[in-house]
């Protein structure tokens, strides 16, 4: 049968009205499950949230007409997590993390309400000294509160509108705690400590505004199992995951299907420019393509094609193919590929057209290295770049080893062993033949060309015609990616590399890490490319343990 015709816009940019639509349609079928609104309503004797909510099985003698959602709250601008409109609001009780950990997660929830217990503002408080990034959020944090509570109108014991500062995406209200609730917790759990107060205010909160569900939120996993053991909901802050299962992520690379020459076969038109063949196809497999995309092609008494999408218009694609370095006539700086994601990867490294790559992989796939020796092949012997700056997230897998004295090179030298090891390895290679002098000359060459900078230092900078790899990518949070990438000046590259499943970092996830955050938002840019590294090529030894252990 024929395909359906693709959408002429992203799946981001269409609307909702049709859908908008059908909810109108099944309200007016059924007012009578029609959720009412929150309200808040104060009495002289103390103030309470309510969440009116129609039931079912209660049907009152004069049933008034059910209020009709408006436009304004069926409509959303960006793909959310909770479906709007499919229930009641819920009241989200936040933890201290979540504010030091995403400062605007006060405007993910949608049309749901927030309550912030005094307890996480004296915390927040505590918090806002110094420079590190735990305190820049808790700043940030305390400014949006302040903005929204001297807002005009604003009333802080009945709540104000989430979306007076633009947010206009949070559709709820705020709520601060105003007075004092009958925190009654289990003798066992100390009353003084910070996590119990805010536990003993969801507890107090849940039985004042029942059936309305409040829902504690929080990054600490103890603190959820407690509210949990306490019979109270408790969930993890989802809006800063990219993908909930590190198993979606996206992989670079794609195997076309084993009827492909039969399907595409008669529609593909090839021509030659230069060393590359290039092909043009039309088909089912089209849509499925993202530009920057490896394809291959590999079955037993069939010719074998690895080429990498460089166009897409329509339902037509161009695939261009690759240039081999398993070859050792191809070789990069004496570095051959030993398998076919690493050629990919050494495609995206020494093309000048792409300004940006992620390497994924386990420990022993060749990223420092192919990022290395592409990186030295284009300073110095291409001249493209000028210099490469390498640089890393210091998060220790063990304890600490404290101050470290010098200069910041040779601050950031423990954690450069990787470059070290690497180094060492193509300096051989180079100047194997040359002799002791040859070799010395040869380290020094190539050590007056790498420069190790620490990312404390990164804000401001502007790097131009410079190749930069930041290594451990893995350990960053979405905010320091960004802020890293950002450096990029005119005619230089950012090389990402990581390894998802050694994230050393506090809360952080494989879905919720910086590496997996830009692999996601730069899927699909012209200028950009990912590959993730299958196998290992380190040794035996270390790939039967990244297996087995």
């Amino acid at each position: 049968m024929p395909l359906p015709p693709a959408p002429t816009q992203r799946a981001s940019r269409l609307t909702h009205k049709a859908f908008d639509d059908q909810l109108a349609d099944l309200d007016s079928a059924a007012p009578e499950q029609q959720a009412l609104p929150a309200t808040v309503e104060p009495s002289p004797s103390k103030r309470s949230f309510k969440a009116a909510q129609a039931k079912p099985e209660i049907v009152p003698a004069a049933p008034a007409p059910a209020p009709q959602p408006s436009q304004k709250s069926l409509s959303k601008t960006k793909p959310v997590r909770i479906k709007r409109g499919s229930g009641p609001t819920k009241l989200f009780v936040l933890d201290t993390n979540v504010l030091m950990h995403d400062p605007m997660s006060l405007f993910r929830f949608e049309e749901h309400d927030v309550f912030l217990p005094m307890i996480v503002l004296e915390e927040l408080d505590g918090h806002k000294k110094g420079m590190t990034e735990v305190a820049r959020n808790a700043r940030q944090a305390s400014r949006s509160l302040d903005a929204l509570a001297s807002a005009q109108g604003a009333d802080l014991g009945k709540g104000s509108p989430l979306n007076t500062t633009g947010y206009t995406d949070a559709l709820g209200q705020l709520f601060f705690q105003t007075q004092a609730l009958d925190l009654s917790l289990p003798l066992a759990l100390p009353q003084g400590k910070a996590d119990n107060q805010i536990l003993g205010v969801v507890k107090a909160l849940g039985e004042l505004h029942q059936p309305r569900d409040v829902v504690l939120v929080s990054k600490d996993i103890n603190m959820r199992v407690k509210a949990r053991a306490l019979g109270l909901q408790a969930e993890d802050y989802q809006n800063d995951k990219t993908l909930e299962d590190g198993d979606l992520l996206y992989p670079g690379s794609f195997a076309l299907p084993a009827d492909f020459w039969t399907k595409h076969g008669k529609s593909v038109e090839s021509w030659q420019q230069g060393t590359h063949t290039y092909y043009r196809i039309t088909g089912p497999v089209v849509p499925s393509l993202f530009m920057n995309q490896f394809v291959f092609f590999e079955a037993p008494g069939e010719p074998s094609l690895y080429a990498r999408v460089t166009e897409i218009r329509g339902k037509t694609a161009v695939l261009r193919t690759l240039k081999d370095f398993t070859s050792q006539k191809n070789a990069v700086w004496g570095v051959t590929t030993r398998n076919r994601e690493q050629n990919f990867a050494m495609n995206l490294l020494t093309d000048p057209d792409v300004d940006f790559v992620t390497l994924a992989g386990t420990a022993g796939t060749g990223k420092t290295l192919m990022a290395l020796a592409a990186g030295l092949t284009q300073v110095l012997d291409d001249r493209r770049y000028t210099e490469i700056i390498m640089t890393r997230a210091t998060v220790s897998v063990g304890e600490d080893i404290g101050f470290l004295p010098g200069t910041e090179e040779e601050k950031m030298g423990p954690w450069m062993g990787a470059l070290d090891d690497n180094l060492e390895f193509l300096a051989k290679g180079d100047g194997g033949n040359a002799g002791e002098w040859g070799r010395a000359a040869t380290n020094e060459l190539i050590k007056s060309r790498i420069k190790i900078k620490s990312m404390n230092f990164m804000r401001g900078r502007t790097f131009m015609n410079k190749y930069v790899i930041i290594d451990e990518a893995q350990n960053l949070t979405p905010k320091q990616m960004k802020t890293l990438i950002t450096r990029a000046g005119p005619g230089t590259k950012i090389i990402c590399m990581g390894n998802l499943a050694q994230i050393d970092t506090p809360y952080l996830t494989e879905g919720s890490s910086g590496l997996t955050y830009a692999v996601d938002r730069f899927k699909g840019w012209a200028h950009g490319g990912h590959i993730t590294l299958a196998r290992g090529e380190r040794s035996r030894l270390a790939d039967f343990a990244s297996e087995t252990l």
